[in-house]
């Protein structure tokens, strides 16, 4: 059955405060009651105005709107810009409204005085003013006593008759025309400037459901590893789980949730991830945990794993409610989206990792959220509201799941300018999400719609997710598969910009989030398992692999936030001499990723098997007959290229093998059967090999393997010092040799012809003529200086470079 679809009465509860040090320099504010019915503005994080720094809040700040001609006026709103914390930024303490017909207000009417009295916080309540019907072309708002030293507001409105007459008026300022006092007057965004968003048009009833099926689907299990890259990666990431928290650190937050005697968070916990994100470290670790134990048991992983589950179930209300805040803070910071999905994510690895309780807890606690007061307000209010979606679409697809699931997503999250944007590849539609911080969380909200395309059939939400891939990979993807665009609220990352600097635009923002490659990473699996002749999906899954997840591990210590390319991969020196970074959101994608690495190597279709990735490995799965086949990959690689499978099965059984030829590959693969050549495979395809297969059969091929060097094209390039990146096969190439700004003295196409093997390191090479430098797989690089963006050029540019670093 679907949810009801007769609207549901809001409540609104007191939107509490988070304390983040970092971003609120030690002020903790007290959180604000608003009463029924008040109008509350959604996350500003698209242009907003904001006055020229004033060296204290003393200063006087105006900005002023022209209306074009004399109009009526019922009432003016002004709309708070609502920042991480809660609170607003900028919204002036002491302020007056005034109407006037002349554009110097000397003739002005006081509709509105503040002066006398601090205005309180309106944190993300809409000012609304009542004018009195007063009539005139200009509205002034003047600031006395400012917040933060400046004046900052989303946008101003004049309402007359009912709508709001200043829309694309001119505006101006006390500061001459401060860039950004245009938005005040812009239109509304695609779903309006308020919080509640309830669209039961868009459900779709169940029965008008025309599901897509997978063509091939991802294994749960029956893959063993051998030794290797992604063995030795999956052990380091079990040795991390189990000495990064304890059972009692991640359950605190349940424990005290559910009024349960808990020992105080040592000290250095105390941060945002464990405090503003309660339960947030659980769904990490269940994450780690859960995925790994499909293929790799570890008695003491299972044993914590079980108890994380049992906690959570003796702290869970009778009516479902499981997670670890409170119920009425669920609006606090992104605790409605992103620690309720981590929990999701957690459980449901839990309980494919064969824990009994996982999937009875979810479906207790969706049939308690899918039907809460809080739905209306989920997308706008708290923060990064978006990120909500995959958790009940990955819930729906579970075997607990539900279609209500699905059609929450449909009534509250679905945004149908946004699927149309995305559809039409508007790059708006990434790097200007209007509501929230665009980045590669934005991700998460794609794969929702392709699941609500494999559930209902509607091809808008294909195409929305289509579009959604070829905007990141063609407009934000850097060479190597990191992405160049990150959370930053001054949105620095125009399509194609690629940052490879902190420092590139003026901004302190980075590039390369690991956590975006690990949405990647399940986004394109997805489109895989639809679409599993096309290569190119399974080609990213490698890159983000490889160049990301195993380039931001640290041995067993943790893992890195960022995917930097230049210089250090860890440039504090704390992170430099510790390698972590813990509970980030980075951090516990990173080991989610780590802990699935196998079912990415095969994928299962009705009639055979596909070979993705080349790793040293055992799969056995069931032919369409019922007879169990068994294939054994012995490879190497990467430090070697040559792949062997060999069948076991009991008796003759037909099936299709079909093998990847990657993109990269340098030219035509020849396969081999049993020793003799049986077809040559195209790079970017799949070889299929059907027959009847025999205990002993064997398929043999090489990967050809070769270089691809690429020119820097984003903002940071200079025609003069031209930067090119080295690729080598599937993997990213850093050059080592104590600078940052490395320079190579030769034309760029002759790079390649000067690369050496250096004996006895397999992938990495010497440069002839060069005794300085190294070539080596990005994900190799440690503590090294390095660069994976090189200058190269003729020795006038190495010269000039050098006399610049002096």
């Amino acid at each position: 059955m679907g949810i009801p679809l007769t609207p549901m009465k809001t409540r609104l509860v007191p939107a509490a405060l988070w304390f983040y040090p970092a971003l609120m320099s030690g002020l903790l504010c007290e959180a604000t009651d608003a009463p029924m019915g008040v109008e509350r503005v959604a996350a500003q994080y698209s242009p907003a105005y904001h006055s020229r720094p004033a060296t204290n809040d003393e200063q006087n700040r105006w900005v002023q709107v022209d209306l074009g001609q004399p109009r009526k006026i019922d009432a003016v709103k002004l709309l708070p810009i609502r920042i991480w914390s809660g609170n607003s930024m900028g919204f002036p303490e002491r302020f007056k409204i005034e109407v006037a017909n002349d554009p110097d207000c000397k003739t002005a009417v006081l509709v509105t005085d503040r002066l006398s009295v601090v205005y309180p916080d309106p944190r993300d309540v809409v000012g609304v003013f009542p004018s009195g019907g007063v009539s005139g072309r200009y509205v002034r708002l003047t600031a006395t006593r400012l917040r933060q030293k400046q004046l900052a507001l989303a946008k101003l409105e004049v309402i007359s008759e009912g709508r709001d007459v200043a829309v694309g008026c001119s505006a101006s300022d006390s500061e001459q025309g401060q860039l950004g006092v245009t938005v005040l007057t812009r239109p509304p965004r695609p779903q309006g400037e308020g919080v509640v968003t309830d669209n039961p048009e868009n459900v779709i009833p169940v029965d008008h459901w025309k599901p897509v099926a997978y063509q091939a689907q991802a294994p749960r299990g029956g893959v063993t590893l051998g030794d290797g890259v992604f063995k030795q990666a999956m052990e380091n990431n079990i040795g991390y789980l189990l000495s990064s928290f304890s059972v009692d650190e991640m359950m605190q937050p349940f424990r005290e949730r559910a009024g349960r005697p808990v020992q105080p968070l040592p000290p250095e916990l105390c941060t945002f991830w464990f405090v503003d994100l309660p339960g947030s470290a659980a769904g990490r670790f269940l994450m780690g945990a859960g995925n790994t134990l499909r293929w790799m048991d570890n008695v003491e992983l299972r044993q914590r794993m079980n108890q994380v589950v049992d906690v959570i179930e003796e702290c869970r209300r009778p009516d479902g409610y499981l997670m670890a805040y409170p119920e009425d803070t669920i609006f606090t910071s992104e605790r409605a989206a992103y620690t309720r999905a981590w929990v999701t994510h957690g459980l449901i690895e839990a309980g494919f990792a064969g824990n009994p309780k996982a999937f009875p807890l979810l479906r207790g606690y969706y049939d308690w959220f899918d039907r809460c007061a809080y739905l209306p307000e989920l997308l706008r209010r708290p923060a990064q509201g978006m990120q909500g979606m995959i958790a009940n679409s990955r819930m729906y697809f579970t075997p607990a799941g539900r279609p209500e699931d699905l059609q929450v997503v449909q009534r509250y999250f679905q945004e149908n300018y946004w699927l149309e944007q995305l559809a039409r590849r508007e790059d708006r539609a990434i790097w200007l999400y209007p509501y929230d911080r665009p980045h590669c969380y934005l991700i998460t909200s794609l794969e929702p719609y392709l699941d609500l395309y494999c559930a209902t059939g509607v091809k808008k939400y294909l195409n929305a997710a289509l579009g959604g891939w070829d905007l990141y990979h063609d407009k934000w993807e850097h060479i190597g598969g990191s992405f160049a665009i990150c959370e930053d609220h001054l949105q620095p990352y125009p399509p194609k910009s690629y940052t490879l600097h902190r420092e590139a635009t003026g901004h302190d923002h980075e590039s390369g989030e690991l956590c975006g490659s690990v949405f990647w990473v399940f986004f394109n699996q997805r489109f895989h398992l639809l679409y599993p002749g096309q290569e190119k999906y399974v080609n990213e899954i490698e890159k983000e692999i490889y160049n990301v997840a195993l380039a931001n591990q640290v041995e067993s210590k943790g893992l890195r936030y960022f995917a930097r390319l230049v210089g250090h991969k860890d440039p504090d020196p704390y992170y430099r001499s510790h390698g972590i970074c813990k509970n980030t959101c980075c951090e516990g994608q990173g080991t989610r990723l780590l802990g699935s690495l196998p079912e990415h190597i095969y994928s299962l279709a009705p009639d055979g098997l596909y070979v993705n990735l080349f790793a040293a490995s055992t799969i056995a799965w069931p032919s369409s007959g019922g007879q169990t086949l068994k294939l054994t990959m012995a490879t190497q690689f990467p430090n070697t290229p040559q792949v062997k499978l060999t069948v076991t099965v009991s008796k003759p059984t037909k099936a299709k093998i079909r093998v990847r030829v990657p993109a990269w590959a340098t030219r035509s693969v020849p396969i081999m059967v049993n020793g003799a050549s049986s077809t040559t495979g195209q790079p970017g395809t799949y070889v299929t090999l059907s027959r009847t297969w025999s205990e002993g059969d064997t398929i043999a091929f090489t990967l050809p393997m070769g270089f691809k060097v690429t020119r820097y094209e984003g903002i940071e390039r200079n025609p003069d010092h031209e930067r090119f990146a080295l690729e080598y096969g599937p993997f990213l190439m850093a050059i080592e040799g104590g600078q940052q700004e490395t320079v190579l003295a030769m034309h760029p196409e002759q790079l390649i012809a000067q690369l050496r093997p250096k004996a006895g390191s397999p992938l990495h090479f010497t440069i002839a003529g060069d005794e300085r430098h190294e070539y080596l797989p990005y994900w190799q690089v440690q503590d090294e200086t390095f660069t994976c963006f090189p200058v190269i050029g003729p020795a006038k540019v190495a010269d000039t470079v050098a006399d610049g670093r002096k």
